[in-house]
């Protein structure tokens, strides 16, 4: 089993002491998202849990507590963007999150650590020759502390139509998009960087940019030495490639404050949400009810332990 922390909310930014208390317990609650009144309990026990993903704009409050997670495999996808707080309002700027970045990179490894930059939004501030200057920037900087940048280009989900308007972002055309895979391709690879895109229905092979698997079972062969036996992740969009895991965040509790993010789609929900945090408590910003049906959710390790991929 492979657990996602988190697609839905910012764990290591936010709830790194609720989950490394989960971690240290063995278990988790996770709220179904399309029937509030499901609860699964999930176990956390090293032997099940294959790998951990991290998805994040700013890990440095689980940074200096990785002890924490001895016996367990992970890495980080590591979003780094750098729009102004017209977009993402809370977070630090961007060199404080670049050292960041290479910060988690000398101490786990540069193939442990992912950069992403993503979503590529186009206005009359972020213009194209904007997003050439200010990914170069960041490419150079972390040219030595990771092997490779996945982007992805603006989704207009109608659940983000409040937050973005007034922003002048619209949806990009096919030739905007090539034009910009064409400068970050040339950028990424004259500094040594392997790019793909996340979850894109664009061919982009003509500049050598591929599809990710940003939950990735060839990266998670690699951490543990031996192949794995996950399937595809059903539940996402037909063009991502992930492999299937378990998410573990709640939607409408981060606190990053991007106008794009399809996560946060309700503010007074998010307000409820984030006064219920509770770092000892099983469930994410929330407590089980009586109305709440609690189930022990079936999982198990999918590693292959008769094919042994490295010595």
């Amino acid at each position: 089993m492979i657990i996602s922390a988190s697609r839905r909310t910012d764990v290591p930014a936010y709830f790194s002491d609720w989950f490394l208390k989960r971690i240290q317990e063995g278990y988790a609650y996770v709220r179904n998202p399309m029937n509030a009144r499901q609860v699964s309990r999930i176990s956390l026990a090293p032997d099940v849990v294959d790998c951990i993903v991290f998805w994040s704009k700013n890990p440095a409050p689980l940074a200096d507590k990785l002890e924490g997670l001895e016996g367990y495999a992970y890495y980080f996808q590591f979003t780094l963007n750098a729009y102004g707080r017209d977009m993402e309002e809370n977070l630090p700027p961007l060199d404080e999150r670049i050292d960041t970045f290479r910060r988690l990179s000398k101490r786990l490894g540069r193939h442990r650590v992912i950069w992403r930059y993503d979503p590529v939004i186009l206005n009359g501030r972020y213009t194209l020759d904007w997003h050439g200057e200010r990914f170069g920037y960041i490419a150079d900087r972390l040219k030595n502390y990771t092997e490779k940048v996945t982007i992805s280009f603006i989704d207009l989900y109608p659940k983000i139509a409040g937050s973005i308007r007034g922003k002048e972002i619209s949806a990009l055309s096919h030739g905007r998009k090539e034009a910009l895979a064409e400068r970050f391709a040339a950028i990424a690879h004259a500094q040594g960087l392997d790019i793909d895109t996340c979850a894109e229905d664009i061919d982009l092979d003509a500049y050598g940019i591929g599809h990710a698997r940003c939950i990735d079972d060839r990266l998670v062969s690699r951490l543990l030495g031996c192949a794995m036996d996950t399937g595809k992740d059903k539940s996402q969009r037909p063009d991502c490639g992930c492999a299937a895991s378990i998410d573990i965040g709640l939607y409408n509790t981060c606190q990053n404050g991007c106008v794009y993010c399809y996560a946060n789609h309700s503010p007074d929900t998010r307000r409820r949400n984030l006064l219920a945090y509770d770092p000892d408590a099983p469930l994410l910003c929330g407590r089980v009810t009586k109305q709440d049906k609690v189930t022990e959710r079936k999982v198990k390790s999918e590693r292959n332990g008769q094919m042994r991929l490295f010595p």
